[in-house]
């Protein structure tokens, strides 16, 4: 009686452990990295607050900036930001992530 009870509850927890998943969710979107290639298409385009904001959504970004000519930029890498650089016009010359 005892053997076959703990043969159940072995039983159980196997079944109960298959039940998880195996592998956490890494992608962009469940851990805030970057895509960049997701927004290549503002390359050309005005940069607006609108349009920063929408890109850091569009990206899977965390926190966007806009990098104009002679802007401060602290060199730190960040997973986790999308950039936007733009030319004296305000025209988005590159997109990347870092």
């Amino acid at each position: 009686m005892k053997t076959t009870r703990t043969s159940i509850l072995i039983l159980l927890g196997v079944a109960l452990a298959g039940c998880q998943a195996l592998t956490p969710d890494h992608s962009p979107s469940a851990t805030g990295d970057c895509n960049a290639a997701a927004v290549q298409e503002l390359v050309g385009k005005q940069a607006s607050p609108e349009l920063l904001d929408q890109s850091r959504r569009d990206s899977g970004a965390r926190v966007a900036r806009l990098l104009r000519p002679g802007d401060v930029v602290t060199l730190e890498y960040n997973a986790q930001r999308l950039n936007l650089t733009t030319d004296e016009d305000g025209r988005i010359q590159r997109v990347s992530c870092g």
